[in-house]
């Protein structure tokens, strides 16, 4: 009885396993899940855990053994799209931002769309002039610990807080000015909805970059918007297209492809090159969604999408879920009490909705869990010791960023507006997207970054997906052609020749199997007595006994003659 119970026990533990999911407040969600659950199970589980209603704008992620990064699909296996052994590990993130955060309905959504822009603002991925960097990084202050109180807050307490990779003492002091005149009496919520809006008007609001190269072998990365597709290449972003302008996304192997139709009919294909297949697929898979949710009317009009033209190869996707317009018609639909957020250093109230499973990181995700008052000498130290590479240039050459409105942003692709003068590289994340690798790899040694503890394989890992420094040709992970570009392109030209030969032969293929079959059916047509209803109507078309006695007969004779002949030949010798 008691070996039945325990091999009982043992079955259940086998048909489950534990998966955490970090949060976007750094705190960590576990559960148990039957081995056979999808995507959508656990995503209801966190999103019950945070009482979330307007969930259409978060997904998951993950990152598989070989540092690609993926969104979870939910209405798939989790098991069966996961490379690694369970415990799963997996992070919570806004997939797709919001075109108007101010149109967002409850405040739980706000805050965690607040804290997602923040990562963003502190990895290098929402550019901004340094005028708008000291307003953004104010609100946050104010979000965080109120109004400014001589007798709390020191001189230089704003150096206390990483809001971005990099920055100056000067632009710290304008951090503090800021915070101390301009927004004195601001609740938390109101400084966040702040935020919020003026992120939202920036050129870089929603972007999640992909790495990628040009057809010349130059560095650009690719990126999809509430508003469209964007390549940002060098200082400039080269490319932008609206989504009603684009037609089509398609990739083979490495190669991406983006068709578009722009002014006056006028259309254009642009190729990029991902680093793996893989970065490509999930690059595509990306593009798609982004096009589905933000451009159609309603999800009924959501078809599977291939990424070939030919039916014999490539991948197929569909988007599943609500589109952006049915997404904003069901929030309005919201009537319910404001659950609570609860506010590091704030006292929480009914009108202040607040998560309640832990406290609130100080700025941005640069320690694990590092208390808020430490000290200012402690907090320029580590600033110091951050090695992060920045967009974000010193103040002391003024306004680094030239402004940029969302009316500019919604023009053509004419122009090439200027973003930066370093070149746009996001930079290494502190506490990136976690990678589950339990294989027998190296073990997960710990050693400390800024003052907190966080494993090597996390340290190894962007945010924003870029190789690691160490991997990369140039200084600061910056994904640069090195010296041996030229080796680099012959190895692409080579490649190429080898798709090609690839797509030839496998036309021929199809083509050589078309005809076989084709003469099976003939055979079976004029040499069989098979009696089945289409084939004695096939018969007895005046089309086919012409074509029976003028072209087949004559030419089965002479094929039988050609036999014989050969046979005679063998024979005799």
């Amino acid at each position: 009885m008691l070996s039945r119970l325990m091999s009982s026990s043992t079955r259940n533990l086998e048909r489950e396993y534990s998966c955490t999911v970090r949060l976007l407040d750094d705190t960590e969600y576990t559960c148990t899940i039957q081995r056979d659950a999808k995507g959508q199970f656990l995503f209801d589980l966190i999103c019950h855990h945070l009482n979330l209603l307007e969930k259409d704008y978060f997904g998951i992620r993950y990152v598989d053994p070989d540092k690609q990064r993926h969104w979870l699909e939910f209405t798939k296996s989790i098991s069966k799209q996961m490379k690694s052994q369970p415990p799963f590990t997996m992070c919570l993130r806004v997939k797709l931002y919001p075109p108007d955060p101010a149109a967002l309905k409850e405040e739980i959504t706000r805050y965690l769309l607040f804290l997602q822009i923040k990562r963003d603002l502190y990895h290098g991925r929402l550019l901004c002039k340094t005028s708008d960097a000291a307003m953004l990084a104010a609100y946050i202050l104010q979000a965080e610990i109120g109004d400014y109180d001589p007798g709390k807050h020191p001189e230089g307490y704003s150096s206390k807080f990483q809001f971005f990779p990099k920055h100056s003492e000067r632009l710290e002091r304008r951090i503090a000015d800021i915070h101390k005149t301009e927004l004195i009496g601001q609740t938390p919520e109101t400084s966040e909805l702040n935020f919020l809006q003026k992120a939202q008007s920036l050129e870089t609001y929603g972007v999640d970059p992909h790495p990628c190269k040009d057809v010349s072998g130059n560095p650009a990365f690719l990126a999809f918007t509430p508003f469209g597709f964007v390549v940002l290449q060098g200082n400039k972003r080269v490319h932008f297209l609206k989504w009603n302008e684009v037609t089509k996304l398609k990739f083979e192997g490495k190669t991406f492809h983006v068709h578009a139709n722009q002014k006056e009919d006028k259309k254009i294909i642009l190729t990029y090159f991902a680093p793996t297949p893989e970065a490509c697929k999930h690059l595509w898979k990306c593009g798609v969604e982004n096009q589905a949710f933000y451009k159609l009317e309603k999800s009924s009009q959501v078809r599977t999408v291939s990424s070939s033209n030919l039916f014999f190869k490539g991948s197929r996707f569909r988007y599943s879920g609500r589109v952006a317009k049915e997404v904003m018609e069901q929030s309005a639909k919201i009537k319910r009490e404001p659950p609570e957020i609860h506010r590091a250093g704030l006292v929480p109230s009914r009108s202040c909705p607040s998560i309640t499973h832990g406290p609130r990181l100080s700025s941005v995700p640069r320690t694990r869990r590092r208390a808020v008052h430490i000290s200012i000498m402690e907090g320029l130290e580590s600033l110091r010791d951050s090695a992060h590479s920045t967009p974000v240039r010193s103040v002391s050459h003024s306004d680094s960023f030239l402004p940029r409105s969302r009316s500019h942003m919604a023009d053509g692709g004419d122009r090439t507006p200027v973003i930066a003068d370093d070149a746009y590289c996001p930079s290494d994340s502190v506490l990136p997207t976690p990678v589950a690798d339990h294989g027998g790899g190296e073990p997960a040694a710990s050693r400390h970054v800024n003052g907190a503890p966080c494993s090597i394989e996390e340290e190894k890992e962007s945010e924003a997906g870029t190789p690691a420094a160490g991997e990369s040709g140039a200084p600061g992970g910056r994904w640069a052609p090195t010296e041996g570009s030229g080796a680099e392109s012959a190895l692409s030209e080579v490649e190429q020749v080898n798709k090609f030969v690839l797509s030839v032969l496998r036309l021929l293929l199809v083509t050589i199997g078309l005809l076989f079959v084709l003469l099976l059916l003939l055979i079976v047509l004029t040499e069989s007595d098979l009696d089945i209803a289409f084939l004695r109507d096939i018969r007895q078309t005046p089309e086919f006994e012409q074509f029976h006695y003028e072209y087949f007969c004559p030419l089965r004779r002479w094929f039988a003659c050609k036999l014989r002949w050969v046979g005679a030949l063998l024979i005799n010798d």
